[in-house]
Formats: C-alpha cells, sequence, structure tokens
C-alpha cells in the first residue's frame, strides 16, 4: 500500500513555490522597468521650453496680428478636445465659470495647454457613468460578491461613484501640492538673486529672465514660472498683469507677497532690492520653522513602527535563544 504524501501548507490555494514563483516574477518585472526608466531618460527642459515658446508666440499673435483670421492661424487646434466641448455644450453643461476654474487648477498644477480644462470637465462626467456602470454590473449583474448585504453593496456602489467624479479634482490637487512645495523650497534662493540682480542695475525683466536661467537645473519649476513672468514682462501691455498671473499659477502665499511687492514698488518707485531682502529673510525663517516642526513631530511619528516591527524584532533575537535553550532543558 503507497503511502499519501503530507499536505503541503498553503496561502490562499497557492503552495510555497507558487509564491515564491510570484515574487521573483515581480522582481523581475521591477528590474526591466527599473532599466527601461534609465534607457528612456528624456530631458525635462525640452519639454518646458517648448512650453515657454508657445505662450511666447501667443503674445506674439496678440500683439502683431492684425486681424483675427491670422490669430487662428497661431492658435493650436485640437479635434478631441473640441468634440467634447460640442458635447458638453449639447448638455448644457459647460459653462464658463467651470472652464476658468479648471484652466487656473492646471496652470497651478504645471499644465499650460487650456485644451485640458475640457478634458477636465469631460471626465467628471464620463467617469461616474463609465466606472459607476462597471462597478453596478460587477456587484448587482455578475454578482461577484454573493455574501455582501444590500447596504454593503450600496455602500460600495456610491464610495466608487463618488471617488470616479473626484477622480480629476484629486489628480489635480496632488500635482499642485507637490509644484507649489518644490517652488516654496527654491523661492528664498531665488530672491536673493532677485536682490543681486536688482543692486547690479537689471531692469525687472531682466532679472527674472537671469533668475530662471541659474535656477532652471535646481529648481525647475520655480525657473520655469520666472521665465514665463520675464515672457510676459517683455510682451504684455501691462506689468501689472504679468505678476497678477504669476501669482494665480502659483498656489502660494509667499508668492502672492512677492507679487504683491512688486507691484507696490512698480507703483510707487520704492528700493526692490530693500524689500526683497526683507522677504527673503522671513521665508528662509519660515522654511527653518517648518523643519523644526517636522523634526519635533518625529518622535510621535515614530512610536507606531517602533511598536509594531522594531520592538518584536528586539524581542525575538533577544529572548530567542533563552527560549530555545529553556525548552532543551525541558526536553
Amino acid at each position: 500500500m503507497q503511502a499519501t504524501p503530507p499536505p503541503s501548507s498553503t496561502l490562499f490555494g497557492l503552495t510555497a513555490m507558487d509564491v515564491g514563483t510570484l515574487m521573483a516574477a515581480a522582481a523581475t518585472f521591477a528590474v526591466l522597468y527599473a532599466i527601461y526608466g534609465i534607457a528612456t531618460v528624456r530631458d525635462p527642459m525640452t519639454k518646458r521650453v517648448k512650453a515657454l515658446n508657445e505662450r511666447r508666440e501667443q503674445l506674439k499673435a496678440g500683439i502683431t496680428a492684425s486681424t483675427a483670421k491670422r490669430r487662428a492661424k497661431l492658435v493650436h487646434q485640437n479635434q478631441t478636445t473640441d468634440r467634447m466641448r460640442s458635447f458638453l455644450s449639447s448638455l448644457k453643461v459647460l459653462q464658463d465659470d467651470q472652464v476658468k476654474e479648471a484652466q487656473v487648477k492646471l496652470w497651478q498644477a504645471g499644465i499650460r495647454s487650456k485644451d485640458w480644462a475640457v478634458a477636465v470637465i469631460f471626465g467628471r462626467l464620463i467617469l461616474p457613468i463609465v466606472i459607476g456602470g462597471l462597478t453596478a454590473l460587477c456587484l448587482y449583474g455578475l454578482d461577484f460578491y454573493p455574501d455582501w448585504g444590500p447596504t454593503k453593496r450600496f455602500g460600495a456602489f456610491a464610495v466608487i461613484l463618488i471617488l470616479a467624479y473626484k477622480a480629476p479634482d484629486i489628480y489635480l490637487s496632488n500635482a499642485i501640492t507637490k509644484r507649489s512645495a518644490a517652488i516654496r523650497k527654491g523661492l528664498p534662493d531665488a530672491l536673493d538673486l532677485l536682490v543681486i540682480c536688482a543692486e547690479a542695475g537689471l531692469t525687472v525683466d531682466a532679472a527674472f529672465n537671469r533668475v530662471a536661467k541659474e535656477l532652471g537645473k535646481a529648481y525647475p519649476e520655480l525657473g520655469d514660472e520666472f521665465q514665463l513672468t520675464a515672457i510676459e514682462l517683455s510682451f504684455l501691455t501691462e506689468r501689472r498683469m504679468a505678476f497678477e498671473n504669476l501669482a494665480s499659477r502659483v498656489k502660494l502665499d509667499a508668492v502672492r507677497g512677492v507679487v504683491t511687492t512688486m507691484i507696490q514698488t512698480e507703483k510707487y518707485g520704492t528700493p526692490l532690492a530693500s524689500a526683497l531682502r526683507v522677504l527673503s529673510a522671513e521665508f528662509r525663517h519660515e522654511r527653518m520653522m517648518r523643519a523644526e516642526e517636522k523634526a519635533a513631530r518625529l518622535p510621535a511619528i515614530m512610536t507606531v513602527p517602533l511598536i509594531l516591527f522594531i520592538l518584536p524584532t528586539l524581542f525575538v533575537v533577544i529572548l530567542g535563544p533563552a527560549a530555545c535553550s529553556i525548552a532543551g532543558a525541558f526536553k
């Protein structure tokens, strides 16, 4: 009579060999993805320079073009967004206030194209229908989770529907937060360079252009905004409009303070270097305060990982040999 082999332990129906195979496949995929990312590195400045050149051409079109027909040739048309716009207009859901609000959020996230504003509004309308329809089909039609009750099904459907509607706004909010943090980090250095340029006798637009070139690699987001401000200062009829555009493109109170200072110096003729020097000192002090605040919160944040991961490991390492010795003595 042949003896039956002992049953092997499984995890969610997978044996140890299956789990090892999946982990090896995941590690191989991660290595290949890392190699692909290293091999396909692109220069981020190329995209920014292209966007700045497009903005320069738009400003030139508004100044030099004499007829509406010549201006229309310089405006890039996107057929996809045109279809979205016509579809939303036919449903009477496309409002100018929503488009302007979406454009401001896109500018703050670093996206210059105005066509994406229509795409954001279109996503708010379509994503709940598509994702909500698929969720309803899976929960009610195909009965993926038969043990769920009606309340749990409806709760899951409502949560997914709300997340689908808020998905474009959540993505833009995360992008705005990351970009604002990167700009806040380099703003004191930019103000110091502006002070040096102002004391050297450069004009405001030349100073912005110089600072953008110097900070382009260390702080690309801030250099991009300063370069665009320099272009608008050169082409716009009102310099105040260029500074206000900078404040609207960056969601930071510090940048609004700099813009207010710039507008006041342009209006009243007050010394620019002294005002910027005071602002730079304040921003550096604020950055140091934020660093000290993070350092003070670190012990409280490390409490949970210390209890869950570090202390059990220490107990196993320290008490493990003693436990083994005691178990061997009793045997």
